[in-house]
């Protein structure tokens, strides 16, 4: 019988723990951090500020973060409907966006994320 709710919470702090770990570290950093980001946002119903580490691809217009384990996972729904403001760790800086989640027919969860511009003067 598999359990289908959400991971224990010290198994996931200990787990995204390594993982922002491994995105700081000097040896593997740099090739971790093209795969891996850190997003934050606010739960719509906490109100409470979040930050967690997530895969990431880029794409034509912005971000796709494919949700692993979803039906054990509760942050994407934050994301849903209309969607939501996100931020993302990328190229060493934060950059704001609106984030959407779809959950397709096998409950697959996609998270697409369209970036803002960047301020005025400043380049990607």
């Amino acid at each position: 019988m598999r359990y289908k709710g959400p991971l224990p919470k010290r198994v996931t702090d200990r787990v995204n723990a390594w993982m922002v770990g491994l995105r700081a570290s000097p040896r593997w950093g740099r090739r971790v951090r093209g795969r891996l980001t850190v997003v934050t946002y606010t739960g719509r119903r906490s109100g409470r500020s979040f930050s967690t580490p997530v895969a990431y691809r880029r794409t034509a217009d912005g971000v796709s973060i494919t949700v692993a384990m979803p039906e054990r996972k509760q942050w994407w729904r934050n994301f849903t409907g209309e969607g939501g403001p996100i931020a993302l760790d990328l190229d060493g800086a934060e950059q704001a966006g609106h984030a959407v989640a779809r959950v397709d027919g096998k409950g697959r969860v996609t998270i697409s994320v369209r970036l803002d511009p960047p301020p005025a003067g400043r380049g990607r």
